[in-house]
């Protein structure tokens, strides 16, 4: 089946929002959900925490090293709202 989406008409809002309804719907049924990458990257998180290599981080702090990553001032720091838009 060929679907066409108008994107060059379509928002930002729009195109989050048509992914937002594919995930949501892809979501009801994961086991039809194929992705074997997955599963190795989990692996090797959880070996890396055994290991002591990485650590878990609040929600908070990981926002905090995200902005400054992205050279974000106090002005424009990432809030907990624009995680949940995505």
């Amino acid at each position: 089946m060929e679907f066409v989406l108008p994107l060059d008409k379509m928002t930002t809002s729009d195109k989050l929002a048509a992914m937002e309804r594919l995930w949501e719907d892809l979501c009801r049924t994961p086991e039809s959900v194929q992705s074997p990458w997955h599963g190795d990257v989990l692996s090797a998180r959880e070996k890396r925490l055994k290991e002591g290599k990485s650590k878990f981080t609040s929600f908070d702090e990981a926002k905090d090293r995200i902005s400054k990553e992205r050279g974000r001032t106090e002005e424009y720091k990432l809030t907990t709202d624009d995680y949940r838009r995505f």
